[in-house]
């Protein structure tokens, strides 16, 4: 399956609002980073639509659909399959990613570590609301102070797949990728045309650093190569470049051998049961995918978030979602599957047939597996 991987480079401070509510007076409003996928996903095909000159008034009814996007009611073939951090060197490309759940990362006697989170029974005696046999737990000698703002490298995310702790060097941190830019925004009088009294309030803009920016792959469709994009939430200019990449991926032999593996999201997860992706309720081993069974005995899953956005073929907002946070892990056991049957499923992502084709597109529900 053909996989275009396209390079997105801001040219301006880019506005990435999340789903937090602002505007009032003295309000502030937080930029989300990465955006949602969903933010590529549609300055890509607002590009294609413009490109094939097709009439958007009468694509957002229904009435003049595009050969790969369809119509807003009905997508098409297109998706978006994975949107990354990336950064681009005289060497290539070299893709960024968030840590997972399980890894957590601090700095012992001014040192920096690395260590995960590994699923172990509760102590007898000890209860908690976990639905699953096993609890993630974090194993240290001694505590030490948490650090943020990290990202690992595309080094560290290989090692990561394959089992081991990446290196403290294989982590980059948000300072050398981009700066804050507070914005003063002013609320305005529909009538008078004008500012309006008391409605001031402030937002955060992103300056990212030179040859910083996103990935994007796309599957069953041909996105433009080159030109510009309208990104983020005021429309601001990014370059648009076709490169070529190894996106890195796990061992699906030796995780089939090893009958066990964890699943970790790379963009949000929208599922009917909350935090646990489709078919993972019970906790016997169940059918997960064609060919894929396992069971799953223990999760680590961040703070659930709330997806949604503006429909611009409408023009009213999106339906709220809860979702689970990019980076959520599932450790799972008993697990019957061949490699390319793994495979199959990572490039299907979690979905059960054809339900909410439209937030497949925009690239939700997008997994990878680790040993």
């Amino acid at each position: 399956m053909t996989t275009h991987y396209r390079f997105i480079e801001p040219l301006d401070v880019l506005f990435l609002r999340g789903n937090k509510l602002f505007g009032d007076p003295g309000s502030f409003g937080e930029s989300l980073i990465p955006p949602w996928p969903s933010v590529a996903a549609g300055a890509i095909r607002s590009r294609m639509l413009a490109d094939a000159e097709i009439d958007v008034a009468r694509f957002a009814h229904g009435e003049q659909p595009h050969d790969e996007l369809g119509t807003p009611q009905q997508p098409g073939s297109f998706t978006l399959t994975a949107f990354q951090l990336a950064r681009r060197s005289a060497q290539g490309v070299e893709l960024l990613f968030a840590p997972p759940a399980d890894l957590v990362i601090g700095e012992e006697g001014g040192q920096v570590t690395l260590r995960r989170l590994r699923p172990h029974a509760a102590a007898p005696g000890l209860e908690s609301s976990c639905t699953q046999p096993l609890l993630p737990i974090l194993a240290q000698a001694k505590r030490s102070k948490p650090l943020s703002d990290c990202w690992l490298t595309q080094r560290g995310w290989q090692s990561y797949l394959q089992g081991d702790t990446p290196d403290p060097l294989d982590r980059v941190e948000s300072a050398a990728l981009w700066r804050i830019d507070p914005r003063v925004g002013v609320g305005l009088d529909a009538e008078q045309h004008s500012a309006a009294d008391g409605k001031l309030f402030s937002m955060q803009a992103v300056s990212f650093c030179r040859d910083v920016g996103f990935v994007a792959a796309v599957q069953h469709a041909t996105p433009p190569s080159d030109g510009l994009l309208r990104l983020g939430g005021d429309g601001r200019a990014a370059a648009l470049s076709a490169v070529d990449l190894h996106w890195p991926e796990p061992d699906y032999a030796a995780i089939a051998r090893a009958g066990c593996c964890r699943l970790v999201l790379t963009t949000p997860g929208i599922f009917p049961q909350g935090w646990h992706p489709s078919g993972m309720e019970r906790a016997e081993r169940c059918l997960l995918y064609s060919g894929v069974e396992a069971r799953l005995v223990c999760a680590a899953v961040p703070r659930g978030e709330t997806l949604s956005g503006w429909d611009l073929a409408s023009n009213r907002p999106k339906p709220a979602q809860r979702a689970a946070p990019s980076g959520s892990v599932y450790w799972l056991e008993d697990l019957k599957a061949s490699p390319e049957a793994l495979r199959n499923w990572v490039e299907q992502g979690l979905w059960q047939g054809e339900e909410n084709s439209i937030r497949r597109a925009e690239g939700y529900n997008r997994f990878t597996f680790a040993r």
